[in-house]
């Protein structure tokens, strides 16, 4: 094969961009546990000198996001998204909630309910 029936394969595919640069060879996240439903939103700080992945999380952040749909629509790997959004988050480009799920009812509240169930 010559060179130009691989030529293709460089321009079609566009620039490559391993996940280990876009991290700077970092694979775990700074500060808050993000799971996969924590949703994340765009403070509104203007963002300057940031790398085109960030600017990308930036942008689909302008209505809160979970972390799941930030890594697909960006097209970056979960670990890698976790990474990125962290360090937003500690630039203050970014803020979460967490969606955490307690894991014991309220006792107060189902007995409230009960009684309620009761009076009908």
């Amino acid at each position: 094969m010559t060179d130009d029936e691989h030529a293709w394969y460089d321009q079609d595919a566009g620039p490559l961009v391993r996940p280990y640069q876009v991290t700077r060879g970092r694979t775990k996240p700074v500060g808050p546990q993000l799971d996969l439903i924590t949703l994340v939103v765009a403070t509104g700080l203007q963002p300057h000198g940031l790398n085109p992945e960030y600017l990308r999380v930036l942008e689909v952040c302008a209505v809160p996001q979970s972390v799941a749909e930030i890594s697909a629509k960006v097209g970056l790997a979960l670990g890698v998204a976790r990474v990125v959004i962290s360090d937003l988050l500690e630039r203050d480009f970014l803020m979460f909630r967490s969606r955490t799920i307690s894991a014991m009812p309220d006792l107060e509240m189902l007995q409230r309910v009960l009684e309620g169930i009761r009076r009908l």
